[in-house]
């Protein structure tokens, strides 16, 4: 479904979706009364003459509090496949990443350049760089994506690890063999490992950010003595409500597995799921309702106030990957410079801007704007520009609200490898360093 008459039809479905709030609850949902077995996940003979099938998206015999599980009622089982073959991975890349060398440089890159007519969000997905290795399921990757038209007759699923969609320019509707999302810019999207899902688009094109997840699914942060309530609140994540496609038609079926894209040509659309219950499941969230917490006394707090999810790793407080975002606040500390400080990080930090101009930063061409991004990697030294520095050190300390910008980060506790398609890109930005020129010694003994 392509053209305006497709986007029309996918606004229409957007705008009458429902949905099932909550982070981690155990959602049910069934498309036809009656659908959903009682008392038992996989009777003899399943509801409506459906097949039952459990998705795990986590071992059997993990703790009870990190299970991922969902069972589905479809109409034909997964297992109802013909075989998988090789295809072009595209702009697709998978750790380990071996194309480059980890570069200790500061790197910025300018937004995609538009896509070629007819490119849809898988084949506009365009991978920038990660780390750790997917066979081993851990580490993470950081995609951009630049689609102009809607995956039609074809379905995606990501068997590597868990894909959270940070869309910066269109709508997009996302339908899943567990229901439909919508996720706008300022919203995100989480599809969870192995869930497939056709990306249709809400306007003309469509831009944005994907962090793929290879390890520990992500999760909400633990809040500490912030108390009990804070930063993502988990009634605001939306999961989906059941929805089914009953149609005999080809459909292509692309699976990334290990790293490369395979491919298999169904006799039947897969989202064919009329019922389901578990905690395996999509989630879109609107980031404007993060409830930011800061400082009202002094000082800038370290960006860890602001993570919205986190995969953890083996070792406490360290993640395999956080996401954290920037998002509207008052800044009303005295005596103290505002901006984020200067700083070197053992962690390694991609940014990317939503919309408008981020605190830290110089906008505008050459800057660091919307659907661009930097990486700075592990101790690599960064913080405000010079323009930026000059103004906050002179800035009048009255109470100020930060509501001119959306910017986000991707933090994570490796380096992060560039591909070598990033490493060469034009619209990679050759002159970042000179953000920082002009930072003269003030010393005064």
């Amino acid at each position: 479904m392509g053209g305006t008459s497709g986007i029309e039809q996918a606004r229409k479905t957007a705008e009458a979706l429902a949905h099932s709030p909550g982070f981690g609850n155990e959602h049910s949902s069934e498309a036809v009364p009656g659908a959903l077995p009682h008392g038992r996940n996989s009777p003899q003979r399943a509801p409506l003459g459906l097949y039952a099938e459990q998705l795990s998206g986590s071992a059997f015999t993990e703790p009870r509090a990190h299970n991922r599980r969902s069972w589905l009622y479809r109409i034909r089982p997964s297992a109802a496949h013909p075989p998988f073959v090789r295809i072009d991975n595209g702009a697709v890349r998978t750790a380990p990443f071996t194309e480059s060398v980890p570069d200790p440089n500061r790197l910025r890159w300018d937004p995609l350049p538009e896509p070629a007519p007819g490119t849809d969000f898988l084949a506009g997905l365009w991978t920038l760089g990660g780390n750790g290795d997917v066979t081993q399921r851990t580490g993470m990757a950081v995609h951009l994506y630049h689609a102009n038209t809607a995956m039609t007759d074809r379905v995606f699923s990501d068997s590597d690890g868990e894909l959270l969609i940070v869309p910066e320019r269109g709508g997009l509707l996302l339908r899943t063999e567990l229901g439909l999302l919508r996720a706008d810019p300022g919203h995100i999207a989480l599809i969870p490992r192995g869930v497939r899902f056709r990306v249709e688009l809400l306007d003309d094109s469509a831009r944005g950010y994907v962090c793929e997840n290879y390890g520990q699914p992500f999760t909400l942060p633990d809040l500490g003595p912030i108390g009990a309530n804070g930063l993502a609140n988990a009634r605001d994540f939306l999961a989906p409500v059941a929805a089914y496609e009953d149609e005999d038609r080809p459909v292509q079926v692309i699976n990334k597995f290990c790293g490369n894209l395979w491919s298999a040509t169904y006799d039947h659309s897969p989202l064919d799921v009329v019922a389901w219950h578990g905690n395996h499941t999509p989630y879109a969230y609107d980031l404007h309702r993060f409830n930011v917490i800061g400082s009202i006394s002094y000082d800038h707090p370290d960006p860890s106030i602001f993570t919205v999810l986190t995969s953890p790793s083996d070792t406490p407080g360290l993640a395999g990957v956080d996401f954290v975002v920037f998002a509207p606040r008052w800044l009303v500390g005295e005596d103290t410079f505002r901006p984020p400080y200067f700083h070197r990080n053992v962690m390694s930090e991609y940014m990317g801007l939503i919309e408008g101009a981020y605190d830290a930063k110089t906008a505008g061409k050459g800057g660091f704007v919307p659907g661009g991004g930097s990486l700075h990697n592990m101790m690599s030294a960064h913080g405000p520009d010079r323009e930026t520095f000059d103004r906050a050190s002179a800035a009048e300390l009255k109470p100020q609200k930060i509501d001119d910008g959306l910017a986000f980060m991707f933090e994570t506790r490796w380096p992060v490898t560039a591909t070598g398609q990033a490493a060469t890109s034009d619209h990679l930005q050759r002159g970042y360093d000179d953000v920082w020129q002009g930072l003269e010694r003030n010393f005064r003994p």
